[in-house]
């Protein structure tokens, strides 16, 4: 795989930092939007992105607002919920990462979290030739409004059995969805994952819809 490590990917007017890594023999590439108020360092993300990375996938963690934008919204918190402004950066992203001759081959998943979930469908629903399944973490997938029934990518949401009002949201959301998809209650979790074990559930069952959904490479 020859495009990775630290690159700064141009969308629009807009140089957006993102991380890349994976084995070089990759099967597919998993592109993750982060919640609000988050960023391409959330924790939770890089653990599984390397769970992600050792079941044989690339993946590109990238923060979605520029750092002068990341500085105005610590300040105001109005671009994290902008989800039209997320998922076109999202989509331009998908767009750069297929002229990328070493990645331009994989077939693209998306694993959003919180807002970033919604962000993820927006953009899958743009980009149905591209982008093959999404992941949701304790995503607002509501958020992405009338773009759920234009979705064509198998779709998991993995909601905490603690998170209450979600799990609402996810349900509905679900009825909206014409794709396949699945909404997984995790026991005892609540929206972060941040209890032991919750996390590793979310990082295993993300590997297996990827592994299970991502067509073979051309």
């Amino acid at each position: 795989m020859g495009t990775r490590g630290q690159v700064n990917i141009l969308v629009g007017t807009a140089g957006l930092p993102a991380d890349i890594d994976g084995p070089d023999d990759a099967t597919g590439l998993v592109l993750f939007a982060h919640g609000s108020g988050s960023s391409r360092h959330s924790p939770r993300n890089v653990a599984v992105a390397r769970v992600l990375q050792q079941r044989g996938l690339a993946t590109v963690l990238v923060d979605l607002l520029t750092p002068d934008e990341d500085a105005l919204d610590a300040v105001t918190a109005e671009l994290r919920f902008d989800i039209g402004l997320l998922a076109d950066r999202l989509a331009g992203i998908v767009d750069w990462l297929g002229t990328e001759p070493s990645l331009g081959r994989l077939p693209v998943g998306l694993f959003g979290a919180s807002t970033g979930a919604a962000a993820a469908l927006v953009a899958a629903a743009a980009r149905p030739d591209r982008v093959a399944a999404v992941v949701s973490r304790g995503g607002r997938p509501d958020l992405a409004g009338s773009a759920l029934s234009a979705v064509r990518a198998p779709t998991l949401m993995l909601v905490g059995g603690l998170d209450e009002q979600v799990i609402t949201l996810n349900e509905q959301a679900a009825g909206q969805l014409a794709a396949p998809h699945e909404l997984r209650i995790v026991p005892g979790a609540t929206h972060l994952f941040e209890e032991p074990g919750t996390l590793e559930q979310v990082a295993a069952a993300a590997g297996d819809w990827f592994c299970t959904h991502l067509p073979v490479p051309a």
